[in-house]
């Protein structure tokens, strides 16, 4: 984890813009991997589909995790995040629009990092990214990396 890449899992296009603009605004990441589903996240993650040939070693210093998405929802990719030797340790937050308590407990239950439900109002949903953004990659102290499997 000695980049600065955000892995962001949402699947609505507006909360993509308004998450890639509060992003931009402080330039401290290097990069920002989209992924509209959690499938494409958990295939960024562990090398699979479109990314087989990525070197999974390279683990984002972060990921930005939507509950509600298509195909495999954000508790599932979280619990394969946990479950995975090489990625358990991986920051997660749940950036959510879901106000839920069963969604709040259950991402605890598996161990995010935060839950963070999205602010409706364009400013407030822009200052929680960049709080986001200045804890986790600047002010925390992130775990060292994984070692590589021996498989």
């Amino acid at each position: 984890m000695n980049n600065k890449t955000i892995l962001l899992v949402e699947d609505n296009p507006n909360d993509v813009t308004l998450t890639l603009q509060a992003l931009k605004k402080h330039k401290l990441a290097n990069d920002v991997i989209l992924a509209r589903d959690g499938v494409e996240a958990l295939d960024y993650l562990f090398g699979r589909g479109s990314h087989a040939n990525r070197d999974v070693s390279a683990t984002p210093a972060l990921v930005l995790l939507d509950i509600k998405l298509p195909k495999v929802d954000g508790l599932e990719v979280l619990r394969e995040i946990r479950a995975n030797e090489l990625t358990a340790m991986l920051p997660v937050v749940m950036l959510t629009s879901s106000r839920e308590e069963q969604d709040l407990l259950e991402s605890y239950r598996l161990h995010c990092n935060s839950y963070i439900c999205k602010p409706v109002d364009f400013a407030q949903f822009v200052h929680a990214v960049e709080q986001l953004e200045i804890y986790w990659l600047v002010t925390n102290e992130p775990p060292p990396p994984a070692p590589p499997s021996k498989t």
